[in-house]
């Protein structure tokens, strides 16, 4: 028979490029049944974590604030169970339902709000109430609206029509208010109360704590010349006392509701966005630095034409606040930033000798090459860790936003250094009180570890994310809140 040469060799090609492709669906088809089945084993080290940290609550701080897991006592600073009622939604996402069930008992028989004594209203709207109103929003169990619905009433004499800025306290029984010793407030204080009492507006259809909180951002920035707040507000007047600019302690999650309110209200409310996308300008204009010799973005702080190369834990919430924004429509150039800002944070713990980041660092950016990126230096509480959630946050939602496998990878690394680092045998997690170490215990596990870091952790190893970041929106506190 006659061969065509050519046919041959097409035939030929043919098949070759069959097997390839074949050989390319085997490889991807392995490779994501086995970063399926990575992310499941991690997640449930996850939930083992947390189960451990719940035994420690449960058997030495069942109904206080929080655990000494070291000393295995217990801390009271509100009265009102803060750690059980921030890790309700942990429990419910996790699928630990023994231990909601019994969780919830204590809400319904020991939880008692009419209490004579004072109370921070920041904390507890955004441990207490948001943890109850995102607990009845994932599960319709109308015993936790009744509850935030309740607390609502005892904390609204904070806002006084004569001043727009909130009594930072109140007692739950008698609604005294007591005005700041200082005379001043934090603005987070004041300007990250919105998401919860707007929440419980839109589910009461009482229109009083909505107006309340509007009237408290609304006097911010009636205030407010540019992007940036400075960290203290007077209560009095609403007057800015004015003095260095960062978004670290004090200011951090004013920024992050700025954007968040927008997308809370379906985006009806442009205000909101206005104001976000002006802070954002600001915040790169005037905090943004250099790290030499790598060349690492950071925020640093700015007083008066000093710059401060001085960057807080906290602000790592800001990579996700960044992409979350970037997601919804924001200006592209936001996403770049804040992958930017993750690596620097990352790095925060990767070139920790433990493995954890401490609580701020000095970043050299005056060209000084033989010296380290930055350093942590013996000021404070800065050499510390608490467990805090804000860089895990920012993993969490960049992975959302990206599907970078990277994220996971750095997650798993800060997980680890968790348990390698902070593990208590008889219960619990411990901030540590120096992660350069030794490390030594600080003997306390803040509520915000199982309410928001290992809450961030498993969300993040979670593919099919139970709370897709289009229709909810979580509280400063890892509380998930339905967008409208």
């Amino acid at each position: 028979p006659n061969f065509n040469p050519t046919s041959k060799k097409r035939c030929l090609l043919v098949n070759s490029l069959l097997v390839v492709c074949v050989l390319a669906i085997l490889y991807i088809w392995n490779h994501s049944e086995s970063s399926t089945t990575t992310a499941a084993i991690r997640r449930q080290a996850i939930v083992k974590a947390f189960k451990h940290a719940w035994k420690g609550y449960r058997k030495y701080a069942w109904g206080k604030d929080e655990l000494k897991p070291v000393s295995g006592t217990s801390d009271e600073s509100l009265g009102l169970g803060t750690t059980l009622i921030d890790s309700l939604d942990t429990l419910w996402l996790m699928g630990l339902e023994e231990e909601f069930a019994e969780a919830r008992q204590w809400v319904a028989e020991k939880l008692v709000l009419n209490q004579s004594r004072f109370v921070n209203l920041f904390d507890v709207t955004i441990r207490i109430l948001g943890g109850l109103l995102s607990t009845y929003h994932l599960t319709g169990d109308s015993l936790f609206l009744e509850k935030a619905v309740e607390l609502g009433n005892r904390l609204i004499p904070c806002f006084s029509a004569s001043s727009t800025v909130p009594f930072p306290e109140v007692n739950l029984a008698t609604a005294q208010v007591v005005a700041p010793t200082s005379g001043c407030s934090p603005v987070s204080e004041v300007g990250s109360l919105q998401l919860e009492f707007r929440d419980l507006s839109l589910i009461t259809g009482d229109p009083r704590y909505r107006q309340a909180v509007d009237a408290a951002m609304q006097g911010l920035q009636s205030h407010l010349q540019g992007g940036l707040v400075p960290r203290l507000v007077t209560q009095a007047t609403g007057d800015f006392v004015h003095g260095a600019y960062s978004i670290g302690a004090g200011v951090d999650s004013y920024y992050e509701y700025l954007l968040k309110q927008y997308l809370q209200t379906g985006k009806t409310e442009r205000k909101f966005l206005g104001w976000y996308e002006e802070a954002v300008t600001s915040i790169s204009r005037e905090l943004l630095g250099y790290s030499v010799p790598s060349h690492l973005v950071f925020l640093g702080t700015r007083n008066g034409t000093d710059f401060i190369p001085y960057m807080e834990h906290v602000t790592c919430f800001f990579p996700a606040v960044l992409a979350l924004g970037y997601l919804h429509g924001c200006r592209q150039a936001h996403l770049p930033l804040a992958r930017e800002l993750m690596h620097t944070c990352y790095l925060l713990y990767k070139r920790s000798p433990t493995g954890l980041a401490p609580e701020a660092v000095y970043f050299n950016n005056r060209r000084v090459s033989t010296q380290a990126d930055f350093e942590i230096k013996d000021v404070g509480v800065d050499m510390q860790n608490f467990l805090r959630p804000e860089a895990v946050e920012s993993l969490f939602v960049l992975y959302q936003v990206t599907r970078d496998s990277r994220y996971m990878q750095w997650g798993w690394d800060i997980f680890q250094a968790f348990e390698k680092v902070t593990f208590v045998t008889s219960g619990g997690y411990s901030s540590i009180l120096d992660v350069r170490g030794p490390p030594g215990y600080k003997d306390r596990m803040e509520s915000f570890f199982m309410a928001e870091t290992l809450k961030y952790l498993f969300l993040l190893f979670s593919d099919d994310t139970p709370l897709p970041l289009d229709k909810w929106v979580f509280n400063t506190q890892a509380h998930p809140l339905p967008i409208q």
